[in-house]
């Protein structure tokens, strides 16, 4: 009889942008950053460009760039509407920023990677 041998759980790390916002490329530049930092690899991230209303509304996307990890924002929006529009990020200092906080990327990264609280 053979044991069943488990798959590694593979972690899902997606960046959605649109074209009017300056921001994206920076965004994944630093995500990729933080993925080699926590030992996922930086090339898996799913990148996916948002082009239309319908589109955004369908992936709930509530501007770029949006960052999810395994489904979940890195930044969950507190009711935002969906819409081709540029995101603003709170620091954890309290400023406001086009790009999320770098800790909070990493913390996501991290969780997801050690397997806490994904779905």
């Amino acid at each position: 009889m053979f044991a069943a041998v488990s798959q590694p759980r593979q972690t899902r790390v997606e960046l959605l942008w649109w074209s009017g916002c300056p921001s994206w490329e920076r965004a994944l530049s630093d995500l990729r950053e933080q993925m080699r930092a926590v030992g996922l690899d930086p090339d898996s991230v799913e990148v996916r460009e948002v082009s239309t209303d319908e589109q955004a509304d369908h992936e709930e996307f509530v501007g770029s760039p949006t960052i999810r990890v395994d489904g979940v924002d890195i930044q969950p929006p507190a009711g935002e509407p969906s819409g081709l529009t540029c995101r603003v990020y709170r620091l954890r200092d309290g400023r406001t920023s086009p790009l999320p906080d770098r800790q909070d990327v990493r913390d996501a990264l991290q969780r997801a990677a050690a397997g806490v609280g994904s779905r």
